[in-house]
């Protein structure tokens, strides 16, 4: 029960290493192309609060992977706010009660550079920390929030986790019981701060009082759902991205269409090499698996706000006792830095991080 709990596969997932070269060459290409000053004014349609240019860009990326057939890396979702590398972390020290000193220090940086950024001050140092969610203490990554709370605390500064109702503006400054906050670590899932719950952030990121990481602006150019679909299309790099980027990005991606662009009854009889996902889900929920979808859901989904992606099946992981369990490959990032790479094994449809003996596991390279 215990690695059921806590997210701990023991097992070890095996990782070629061209395939590994392949995700790390795919994030920088992605990171380039957010950084491309060509790229932002195609996303005009984009949402207000990700039309703000911040001057920093985000920390804790995710990069999630399967591997095809051929052994060629498929990216399957872009994450600003990914969760979860606390617990591959504790798969190789399992009573570990602070990140890897080394990981640690990696982190820490990362933070402290988006700050600094912000803030352009190369010394700058936060003294408040807010990691916010919605309910966090419910949260099933919860004692991850609290390990970041000790990364913080342990250089001296101060870190609350709150949910985003309890901050307020005073002063023309975000606040948490009267004190200002310097950094939002935001761990929630309204990633364009729409919901009345985030309103006060929302202002407080308009108006630029607070660092804000990860943000709406990144989360549009990269994790928004509804890039994987522009992605689909060479024609959408065309006048801004070399060609051997732009293959690399075509061989990667798997192709993704809004549901509204295709005729219904082809799409019907083709949906077993289909996945069905929300623009808008996270953490797999709303996702189907062609093969699994009934008609009656198949014609219930909202064409305008779900896509339809060409399925890559996962790569499969052996146990010693035979069992079987689905992988994919995660790469937390910082712009084009790769702090860890992880695998989640799991069973079912998609993924997640309660299957028995699955969730985050080792990693052989091979």
């Amino acid at each position: 029960m215990e690695n059921q709990q806590h997210g701990i596969s023991p097992h070890t997932a095996q990782l070629p290493l061209h395939c590994l070269k392949q995700m790390i060459q795919l994030v920088r290409d992605l990171q380039n192309l957010s950084e491309n000053p060509a790229y932002p004014p195609l996303l005009a349609k984009l949402p207000r609060n990700a039309q703000i240019e911040p001057g920093y860009f985000s920390v804790l990326m995710g990069y999630d992977f399967h591997i095809d057939e051929t052994q060629q890396v498929k990216l399957i979702e872009v994450n600003t706010n990914a969760g979860g590398l606390w617990y591959p972390a504790r798969s190789y020290a399992p009573d570990a009660q602070f990140f890897p000193s080394k990981l640690g220090d990696k982190l820490l940086s990362t933070f402290l550079q988006e700050y600094r950024l912000f803030r352009q001050d190369k010394q700058a140092q936060p003294q408040l920390i807010a990691i916010i969610d919605h309910q966090p203490e419910e949260q099933f990554l919860y004692p991850e929030m609290q390990i970041y709370a000790k990364l913080f605390q342990q250089v001296g500064i101060n870190t609350v986790i709150v949910d985003p109702a309890q901050l307020e503006i005073k002063d023309n400054r975000l606040c948490y019981q009267g004190q200002t906050i310097d950094l939002i670590y935001n761990r929630h899932c309204d990633f364009y701060l729409n919901t009345p719950e985030m309103q006060h952030i929302a202002i407080a990121w308009q108006q630029q009082m607070v660092c804000l990481t990860p943000n709406p602006r990144v989360y549009g150019l990269l994790a928004d759902k509804q890039r994987m679909a522009d992605w689909s299309y060479a024609e959408f790099f065309d006048d801004f991205l070399a060609p051997a980027t732009i293959a690399r990005l075509q061989q990667a991606i798997p192709h993704t269409q809004l549901l509204h662009a295709l005729p219904k009854e082809t799409l019907w009889a083709e949906r077993k090499h289909k996945v069905f996902k929300p623009t808008t889900g996270y953490a797999s929920q709303g996702v189907y698996v062609g093969d699994k979808l009934t008609k009656k859901k198949f014609i219930s989904l909202e064409p305008h706000t779900t896509l339809v992606q060409h399925r890559i099946k996962p790569s499969i992981t052996h146990a010693p006792d035979g069992e079987k369990f689905k992988t994919d490959f995660r790469l937390f990032v910082y712009r084009k830095t790769i702090l860890a790479v992880s695998a989640r094994l799991y069973q079912g449809q998609v993924t997640n991080l309660r299957t028995a003996n699955g969730g985050f596991s080792k990693i052989k390279l091979t």
